[in-house]
């Protein structure tokens, strides 16, 4: 009798190769679709039928004919697919990679920073819980946030969070005030002035392209500030030939597989630590994600209540967003 460990180990002595072909036929035998971030490992990438950030990831979870969603990203993600589409098997390579910013706002404490401000709407960053999301007007991304903001009346208060980098960034490009959540991504709020400073000295040729998670004292010195697919975009259609990244280095991978010719070098966070890695969405590995769909799990599931607050938020952003 095959037992799971007998499985695994068998999983564990497969090349990336046989994995992949293993992958592929399983998708098609469950009309299994796969989705993952751009911050994941290049061979997740290279099996996935559509590498995104998360309003991308978030349209491709609501648009789909596929039975099965392969979601290899961190929690909150998987879990706004599943809010998405209740009817689906939602499945996650390691339901463990969980976000450290979504965490860091707790639902009690969200509700009563809410209720210090009655007067508010809460447009809310998609890195959160389906709890946060619940008890938020509209959900919004780093790609979309600024479209939204501007289609709120300018008397209307809002506040912004979890990401308070990001809502910085917001109140300064759209001379806004809000009220602020203080959370951060670590990955980006590790970035130091003084190291890019440094990494833009020691490659003076090379522009340097931030992502609006970063601290304000790092985008000053960016050629350009966007999402990770605005920073995308931007390397493909920017005459530079290298660019210093300051955001998650798993881009690099697409970047320089639609930019073969350029040079793209990992922002530096410190000189023991040159890059500022997401260890939770490199927790997403190709045999993690073949037992997955092997196993048909593990399964992201939703509370049916919860789900249904916390949909009108994501559907009111991809109303505002079309």
């Amino acid at each position: 009798m095959t037992t799971p460990s007998d499985i695994q180990a068998e999983v564990a002595n497969l090349s990336t190769e046989e994995l992949i072909v293993r992958v592929q036929a399983l998708k098609k035998e469950l009309n299994a679709i796969i989705l993952a971030h751009y911050y994941t490992l290049p061979e997740i990438q290279q099996v996935a039928d559509i590498v995104g950030d998360s309003l991308a990831l978030a349209r491709a979870a609501e648009k789909n004919t596929a039975d099965v969603i392969v979601f290899a990203g961190v929690y909150f993600m998987a879990e706004t697919a599943k809010i998405i589409n209740p009817d689906k098997l939602v499945l996650m390579p390691d339901p463990g990679a969980g976000c450290p910013l979504a965490d860091s706002c707790a639902e009690e404490e969200f509700r009563a920073f809410r209720a210090g401000h009655p007067d508010a709407i809460a447009i809310t960053y998609i890195n959160s819980t389906a709890a946060i999301k619940a008890l938020s007007d509209i959900t919004c991304t780093s790609s979309n946030a600024e479209h939204i903001i501007r289609q709120i009346p300018p008397e209307q208060k809002i506040i912004f969070g979890p990401d308070r980098n990001l809502g910085a960034y917001l109140v300064k490009k759209l001379n806004r005030e809000m009220i602020l959540w203080q959370g951060f991504c670590y990955v980006h709020d590790a970035f130091s002035e003084a190291y890019m400073i440094q990494a833009c000295a020691m490659y003076p040729g090379a522009e340097l392209i931030a992502h609006p998670e970063c601290r304000e004292e790092v985008l000053r010195h960016a050629a350009f500030v966007g999402s990770t697919a605005a920073l995308l975009d931007y390397t493909v259609k920017s005459p530079s030939q290298s660019y210093i990244v300051a955001t998650e280095p798993g881009i690099i991978y697409e970047m320089e597989r639609r930019s073969p010719g350029k040079t793209f070098i990992p922002a530096p966070k410190d000189p023991s630590n040159p890059r500022s890695v997401c260890k939770q969405m490199k927790q997403n590995t190709l045999d993690k994600l073949y037992l997955a769909m092997l196993n048909r799990s593990p399964e992201i599931t939703v509370d049916a209540t919860l789900r249904e607050e916390a949909l009108k938020s994501i559907r009111k952003m991809l109303e505002m967003s079309a």
